[in-house]
């Protein structure tokens, strides 16, 4: 709107075919964009600007330029120009690249991304223009998470209306991807969390016994929002909406101290700034309330963990959402083709659904009852799945749209918004007018995870394309060759699809016996990304190429590596400042008295000396577990990154265990008062 009030019309025309069609700005047309967006900055009380990316960090990056420079007669001027606008020079040296340059190869360019509205993020004394960019290196090479989720989701836009225009919608100009991502968070009192070296450090909970009441109640998920949480909610709505971002639902999750946030729906690029945003704005308003925000996955033991809800769908350029069944016979087998498409998709590349959600904390997360298991699956509703299973075993040739009706697909407007979201322990769900992908974890961008989405429903909406246009080319009609395509896609995704408890053990085996990919550990799963076929598919979507496949996985691997490090660092620390004397502390008190007490009396206190003993077996297993702890790091740097990672997930993840247990049983053998960290009693309390 800033842009239409300020901007000659043919400018402005131009800038919308830049940002709807991908149609370039000159020169002069961007030095005019630039001023206007100067104009407005400056108007809200804008300092300065900065082109706001995504790097592989799984946060975003910023570097701010003034507005105003002192010319060659020492006055202030401001100025802001065209080709500032359209690409800047970051130093990209010490950005993750994955390999893809040295370090001394510091060169990257930020280039503008006009499809996602520029933006003021305020300050105490001012504020800053952020222009949302993608971040590339100086041969062009993708240092970002952004560019690649561009390239897939048009890869799915331009498939997409091939099907439409083959099921003779000619007037339609576009289909865009929306989503929308729920967030969900834990809440701390700051003046608690700042007495605990891991929440500073890890943003989780390290050690720590569950407290005797936790979440067994069910009685805090949808519950009255405490006074205090409701305003920094509000807070965040107020600042969020200035950013032009919209929170539609917020409430009370299922653990003490945990809540949701979800927005409205955009166009999938927008939505994925729109996520940034708001972990952005809630990261700063927490400390305005004193309140420490947790994104991790699971910051508390025996507790749930927090994910990230990423709702997709697709909408046509005349406001039709293409998975919203319909009255409308004709346009529920276009409905089903969508849905079929996606499904073939997700079940030929499931492995690489999993790969995009793997990370340090998630492991942690995925595959408790609380979360999807670490198992890509699909569930569709009892209604869905008889009509795909019936379209699967054949129509009669004759009566086919009689049949459609017999199998339920009348019932499918009024029945499917009602039962397809009942299951909440499948990782991918339909529920009703969209798919919702339940695997990814609170603090990740929702980048990764919605670009291998989408590049395996581009690659569904491919093969059903070919298989149509086939058919049509036989001289079948559209409704023959659409129902041929839902059949072979209804076979093909048979064993992706379940309706069942995915919690159950019994799941476990029967999936194995599917053939479905079994990947428990984020080494296991990040090592999926670097099959053939997952290469093959996002090398000919041009997604990403061979080398920065590979790139990701090594930033990623990276990123697991020195994650768990941090924590094992983190975890000796805490053992050796505050564990091991608060346990001699304990032994000197109880000896003490114990000591004072009558011979007599010492005589019939066997359990009290078998708790002495207890104190002191535990002290010395835990100077042992230091003492692992310190050997297993010392030969952990003579390794080479693949046998670092797989050393971290078997012998460093089972001595933190190890660690972990015997530091929260000395917790229930500690006096309160002589315990070094808060508990979690006093964590989940907000005052």
């Amino acid at each position: 709107r800033a842009m239409k009030e300020r901007l000659p019309k043919h400018i402005f025309d131009t800038l919308m075919a830049s940002v709807e069609g991908g149609q370039k700005l000159d020169s002069t047309m961007a030095d005019m964009v630039a001023a206007a967006m100067k104009e407005w900055a400056l108007s809200k009380g804008a300092t300065h600007w900065t082109h706001w990316f995504h790097p592989r960090t799984e946060l975003t990056a910023e570097k701010h330029m003034a507005f105003i420079f002192r010319d060659e007669n020492g006055m202030a001027i401001e100025s802001f120009k065209g080709k500032e606008l359209i690409q800047s020079e970051p130093d990209a040296s010490s950005l993750p690249s994955g390999g893809i340059r040295s370090t001394f190869e510091a060169r990257g360019y930020n280039a503008w991304d006009p499809s996602s509205p520029a933006f003021i993020m305020m300050s105490k004394k001012g504020g800053t223009l952020c222009i949302p960019s993608v971040f590339i290196s100086y041969d062009g090479t993708p240092l970002d998470l952004k560019t690649p989720l561009l390239k897939a989701v048009d890869a799915v836009e331009v498939r997409a209306l091939r099907l439409l225009k083959l099921f003779g919608n000619r007037g339609i100009k576009w289909a865009h991807v929306t989503v929308g991502a729920e967030q969900e968070y834990f809440l701390v009192d700051n003046s608690v969390a700042k007495d605990r070296p891991d929440i500073r450090y890890c943003g989780r909970t390290i050690i720590g016994s569950p407290p005797p009441k936790g979440q067994q109640m069910e009685d805090h998920y949808f519950g009255s929002i405490p006074p205090r949480v409701l305003s920094f909610m509000e807070d965040v709505e107020r600042d969020l909406y200035r950013l032009g971002v919209v929170i539609t639902t917020r409430h009370n999750e299922v653990a003490p101290g945990q809540f949701e946030f979800a927005p409205q729906f955009a166009d999938a690029n927008l939505a994925c700034d729109q996520n940034q945003q708001i972990m952005d704005v809630m990261r700063k308003m927490a400390r305005r309330h004193d309140f420490c925000l947790l994104l991790h996955e699971k910051p508390f033991a025996g507790l749930n963990g927090s994910g990230k809800h990423v709702n997709f769908s697709l909408v046509d350029s005349e406001g039709r959402n293409l998975l919203r069944p319909s009255t409308n016979q004709r346009k529920n087998i276009q409905f089903l083709t969508f849905l079929s498409a996606f499904l073939l998709g997700a079940s030929k590349y499931s492995s690489l659904l999993r790969a995009s959600i793997a990370s340090p904390g998630n492991m942690h997360r995925l595959g408790g009852n609380e979360a999807p298991p670490a198992i890509m699956s699909a569930y569709l509703g009892t209604t869905l799945t008889n009509i795909l299973e019936g379209v699967e075993k054949g129509l009669p040739e004759e009566l086919p749209a009689q049949a459609l009706l017999d199998l339920g697909m009348n019932k499918l407007p009024s029945i499917v918004a009602e039962n397809s979201d009942r299951n909440r322990t499948a990782p991918l769900a339909f529920t009703g007018n969209k798919f919702e992908f339940r695997a990814p974890g609170a603090p990740q961008s929702i980048a990764g995870p919605l670009t291998m989405i989408l590049a395996a429903w581009a690659s569904g909406l491919e093969t059903l394309g070919d298989l149509m246009e086939k058919k049509i080319s036989a001289g079948g009609d559209i409704q023959e060759a659409a129902l041929e395509a839902i059949k072979f896609a209804a076979g093909q995704s048979r064993h992706f699809r379940f309706e069942g408890n995915a919690y159950s053990p019994q799941w476990q085996k029967e999936a194995r016996s599917r053939g479905l990919t079994m990947a428990n550990t984020t080494t296991e799963a990040l090592a999926l990304l670097l099959l053939p076929e997952n290469r093959e598919l996002l090398s000919r979507l041009h997604i990403l190429s061979d080398r920065e496949i590979t790139a990701y996985y090594e930033i990623r691997m990276e990123q697991y590596i020195k994650t768990v490090e941090i924590e094992l660092g983190v975890l000796r620390s805490m053992v050796m400042e505050g564990v091991l004397p608060a346990l001699s502390r304990q032994i000197i008190l109880e000896n003490s008295s114990y000591s004072a007490l009558p011979e007599e009396v010492q005589r019939e206190s066997l359990p009290w000396t078998a708790y002495i003993l207890h104190l002191a077996q535990l002290k010395t297993s835990l100077l042992t577990a230091t003492e692992k702890l310190d050997h297993f790091h010392e030969k952990l740097h003579c390794m080479e990154v693949e046998e670092m990672a797989s050393a971290i997930t078997g012998e460093g993840l089972s001595l933190y265990e190890s660690t972990r247990q015997l530091c929260d049983t000395a917790e229930t053998l500690v006096a309160s008062d002589i315990w070094p960290y808060p508990k979690y009693t006093k964590l989940l309390t907000i005052s």
